[in-house]
């Protein structure tokens, strides 16, 4: 079953054509992680699968902006744990909240991510919440692209979970 879901996700969202990406290089190969969360299905049996992966005691979900937000939302409502939208930055207006949804202040928060390359966002967002109050100890994604992403979140004291490397959706596609 999960090398179905591997093979459906790569097929979804891996694209061919000229991209530029955020570096400024020029590939010919693309991942849409938007393609896969956007697709109810996939979506619900990616919930299924990172559900295994929660550890015990977490009490909040915080989704990342942008691509975390579905995959917090899914796993939300497999889980039953309630969930938090973190933004990059907190709104300058209304609340000025930098996460909306659940309260995340002196709870045990486990931060989600579609896909972990470098770890930056993830790191900045850790940070911030725990400047905000919360406990943060680990961080679940459904693709892990790049083992330096993983050392960096490591040194800031996190448990990385990931529900697939990279290299496992490739191998998958190439199944027959």
């Amino acid at each position: 079953m999960i090398s179905n879901l591997a093979k459906d996700i790569y097929h979804i969202a891996h694209l061919n054509g000229t991209f530029t990406l955020r570096s400024g290089q020029v590939s010919s190969e693309y991942f849409d992680k938007y393609l896969f969360e956007a697709n109810p299905a996939v979506l619900s049996e990616i919930a299924k699968q990172l559900t295994v992966l929660l550890p015990a005691g977490v009490e909040v979900l915080a989704g990342l902006e942008m691509g975390g937000i579905p995959i917090a939302t899914a796993l939300s409502l497999q889980s039953g744990i309630p969930a938090a939208f973190v933004r990059k930055t907190a709104k300058p207006y209304g609340t000025c909240k930098l996460a909306e949804g659940a309260s995340i202040s002196g709870k045990r928060v486990c931060v989600i991510e579609d896909v972990i390359t470098t770890g930056g966002q993830v790191i900045l967002s850790t940070n911030d919440l725990r400047a905000a109050g919360a406990i943060v100890e680990d961080v679940i994604c459904v693709i892990e692209r790049d083992p330096e992403g993983r050392r960096k979140l490591e040194d800031i004291g996190l448990r990385v979970h990931s529900l697939f490397k990279m290299e496992q959706l490739i191998r998958a596609a190439s199944d027959n």
